[in-house]
C-alpha cells in the first residue's frame, strides 16, 4: 500500500480515538435514545414534507395561510429540536471535532499548494471570507 495512503488510514485512527470524535459518537448515543428529541425530529420531518407537498402545488391551488401555518409551526419544533439538551451537545461536540477535521484539510491543502502545512494549526477558523484562509485555493 503507499505510505502516504497508509498514514492518511493511521491518521484516521487516530482521530477516532480522540476525544472530540470520542464526544461526538457519545452525543450521537444520547440523541439517538432521547425519546422525546426523536419524536421532534419526526414531526419536524412530517411539517417539512407537508411544506413541500404544499409548496409543489400549482399557485392557484396552494393555500397561502396553510403554508404561513405550517411554517410557523416548523420554526417552533426546529426552535424545540435545536433547545434540547442532547441535540445542544451533540452539535458543541460536532463543532469541536469539525475544527480540527478542518484544520486537517486545509493543512493537506496547503502542502499540495506548496506551502507550510504548520499554517493550518495557527487558523482559528473558518471566517466566511475565504481571501483570509489559504487552504482552499
Amino acid at each position: 500500500m503507499d505510505t502516504i495512503l497508509q498514514m492518511a488510514i493511521d491518521l484516521a485512527y487516530q482521530l477516532q480515538q480522540d476525544e472530540r470524535c470520542q464526544a461526538v459518537l457519545t452525543a450521537q448515543q444520547n440523541a439517538d435514545a432521547d425519546e422525546n428529541l426523536q419524536q421532534l425530529i419526526g414531526e419536524f420531518n412530517m411539517k417539512r414534507m407537508a411544506i413541500n407537498t404544499e409548496e409543489s402545488k400549482d399557485e392557484s391551488e396552494r393555500n397561502v395561510d396553510k403554508l404561513r401555518e405550517l411554517n410557523t409551526e416548523l420554526r417552533a419544533i426546529y426552535a424545540s429540536v435545536m433547545a434540547n439538551e442532547h441535540m445542544m451537545a451533540y452539535n458543541q461536540a460536532k463543532t469541536a471535532l469539525d475544527e480540527i477535521v478542518g484544520k486537517i484539510q486545509i493543512a493537506i491543502n496547503l502542502a499540495v499548494q506548496g506551502r507550510d502545512p504548520q499554517m493550518a494549526a495557527e487558523q482559528s477558523s473558518c471566517t466566511g471570507d475565504c481571501g483570509s484562509c489559504g487552504g482552499c485555493h
